[in-house]
């Protein structure tokens, strides 16, 4: 059939069809991608809550309650070699205090942005007396002394012969690296402050081989 300027019915309903084929394919091709994208949204969220969740617990652990610590240098050997992963508590010092022998990470007084790893050897308001390679530690009433025991951690080749004296006050420690010829530590910089420790060793996590809770000797 022709209408009247002569375009044929047919025609226009051919070219209605394929109008509204490719509306409706427009329409498919949008709303795949709209699904695509909502999903790969979801996906997204999905990741960014994992994150967020992971922060919240992982955060306050490393800040608050443990925190890692790569073994720089040979002050520490036998014990505690160059490259060893520690986990160093944080939070049992704050309802625990220190104990002679244990190991403890801290801020260098002198330079606090940097880290050392010492052991024990004074507690607060005690008398440290070295001489030559022997510690005598008095208490607080100078009546009693202890000649320290080294023997469980300290290797007689690695000690240093030195004479010193020093008392220590109610927020100091004394503190000394395993081997004693490499070492600066008490001996050279003084008492450490209790508010430069960070905490102590817990934990050896690596190397896996000598994986294993630290723990402080018995004197």
């Amino acid at each position: 059939m022709i209408g009247p300027s002569g375009f044929r019915i047919s025609d226009l309903g051919f070219s209605i069809f394929i109008i509204s084929k490719t509306i409706a394919k427009i329409q498919n091709i949008g709303y795949y991608y709209f699904k695509l994208m909502t999903k790969t949204l979801l996906f997204i969220w999905e990741v960014a809550k994992i994150i967020i969740i992971s922060l919240c617990i992982v955060i306050p652990i490393r800040y608050f309650l443990f925190q890692p610590f790569f073994v720089k240098g040979m002050s520490m050997e036998p014990n505690f070699e160059d490259g060893e992963y520690l986990i160093v508590d944080e939070i049992t010092p704050r309802f625990k205090e220190y104990q002679r022998g244990e190991v403890v990470v801290f801020k260098f007084p002198q330079n606090p942005s940097q880290y050392y790893i010492k052991r024990i050897i004074g507690l607060p308001g005690e008398t440290i007396e070295l001489k030559e390679d022997k510690i005598i530690i008095r208490g607080k009433e100078d009546r009693d002394s202890l000649v320290l025991d080294e023997t469980d951690y300290l290797l007689v080749s690695l000690t240093g012969s030195q004479n010193l004296k020093i008392i220590l006050k109610e927020d100091e420690y004394f503190v000394l690296g395993d081997n004693r010829g490499a070492s600066a530590d008490s001996r050279r910089w003084g008492a450490l402050p209790e508010k430069y420790v960070v905490g102590r060793v817990w934990l050896r996590a690596w190397p896996f081989t000598k994986f294993e809770i630290v723990e402080a000797p018995s004197y």
